[in-house]
C-alpha cells in the first residue's frame, strides 16, 4: 500500500479508522496534524463557531463503547490526549475532515488536508483491493464447498449403488442375504414385509431386528411361528392373498422390490430394486390398510 508520510515520519494510514462503518480521523490526531497550539480545544471551538458546517455525516462523538472498542483494537498514544475518558473524542468523516480545514487558522492548514485527502484515497483503494481479495476467496470458497458438495453425492450414489438396483446370479446366496440384512438394518422405527411365504428362513432373518416387523403373508409354517412368538416379541403376522410380489417397507418412506421371497434368496436369478417414487410407496401402504 502507498503511504502518505507528513512530517516527524507520521503515517496518516494509522490514523484512520473505521468507525460506524466510515472511515473517521480523530480530533486529538487532527490536532496534532495541523499543528493546533491547544490540540483538540481548537477544533472543538472551530467546530463550534461554524456548527452548521457540521452535520451527522461530517463529524460526531464516539460512545464509550465505541472509544473502548478503539483502545482495546490499536492501542494508541493518541488517547492520552484525553486524559482517561472525561471528555469522549470526536471523530470527522472525510467531508468533515474538508470542511475542518476551511476554519481552521493554522499555518500549515492547506497542505496537511491535501495529504490527509490523499491518505483517505489510498486507504479507500487499500480498502477496496481487500474487499475484491475476500470476494474472491469467498468466491471460490462457496465453488470449492459446491464441487465437495457434488462430490459427496456421487459418492453416496456410489455407495449406496448396490441397495438400489441389484441382480444376484444362481448361487450367490450370501451376497443377497448380505444387502437384505443391510436393508433391513436402515430401519428406526418400522419394517413391513410381503412375501407369500412367511416361514422359518424369514424368522431367522428378523429374530435380531429391534425393530417392530409386519408380516403380509398367505402361506406361513405356523409351527415355525409359535415357537418364534413364545420367544421373540417383534413380529405381527396379517394374513392376506392379494399380492403376487415381494416387498419391504422401511419407515414406511423407503420401498424395495424383490423378485424372490425370502425363503429362495439367490437359489435363482433375481432382482432387488429400490423404488424411488414417494406416490407408489403411499398408495401401497394405503392398499395394506394400515395406516
Amino acid at each position: 500500500m502507498n503511504e502518505v508520510i507528513v512530517k516527524d515520519n507520521i503515517k496518516i494510514e494509522n490514523m484512520i479508522y473505521e468507525i460506524r462503518g466510515k472511515m473517521v480521523m480523530l480530533d486529538s490526531d487532527l490536532a496534532r496534524l495541523y499543528g493546533c497550539k491547544n490540540g483538540t480545544k481548537d477544533i472543538n471551538k472551530a467546530v463550534k463557531r461554524n456548527i452548521d458546517r457540521f452535520p451527522e455525516d461530517f463529524y460526531f462523538q464516539l460512545t464509550k463503547i465505541e472509544f473502548d472498542n478503539l483502545k482495546f483494537q490499536f492501542g494508541t498514544s493518541s488517547w492520552n490526549n484525553y486524559g482517561g475518558i472525561r471528555k469522549l473524542p470526536y471523530a470527522f468523516t472525510e467531508q468533515g475532515v474538508a470542511m475542518l480545514a476551511t476554519i481552521l487558522r493554522t499555518t500549515n492548514a492547506s497542505i496537511i488536508s491535501v495529504n490527509i485527502m490523499r491518505a483517505f484515497v489510498v486507504m479507500r483503494k487499500y480498502i477496496n483491493s481487500n474487499l475484491l481479495e475476500q470476494k474472491y476467496i469467498n468466491n471460490l470458497a462457496l465453488e470449492h464447498d459446491k464441487n465437495i458438495k457434488l462430490l459427496q453425492e456421487s459418492f453416496n450414489k456410489l455407495s449406496s449403488k448396490e441397495e438400489v438396483n441389484h441382480i444376484f446370479y444362481e448361487g450367490q446366496i450370501y451376497d443377497a442375504y448380505d444387502l437384505l440384512m443391510k436393508i433391513l438394518s436402515k430401519a428406526k422405527k418400522e419394517i413391513i414385509i410381503i412375501d407369500n411365504y412367511a416361514g422359518r428362513e424369514l424368522f431367522n432373518i428378523i429374530k435380531d431386528i429391534k425393530v417392530n416387523v409386519k408380516v403380509y403373508t398367505e402361506n406361513i409354517d405356523n409351527v415355525a411361528k409359535d415357537k418364534y412368538m413364545k420367544q421373540y416379541n417383534n413380529l405381527d403376522i396379517i394374513t392376506t392373498d392379494r399380492f403376487h410380489d415381494r416387498f419391504i417397507i422401511i419407515d414406511r418412506k423407503v420401498l424395495y422390490h424383490s423378485g424372490a421371497s425370502f425363503k429362495d434368496l439367490g437359489k435363482k436369478c433375481f432382482g432387488i430394486n429400490k423404488v424411488v417414487d414417494t406416490k407408489i410407496i403411499k398408495d401401497l401402504i394405503q392398499r395394506l390398510g394400515d395406516n
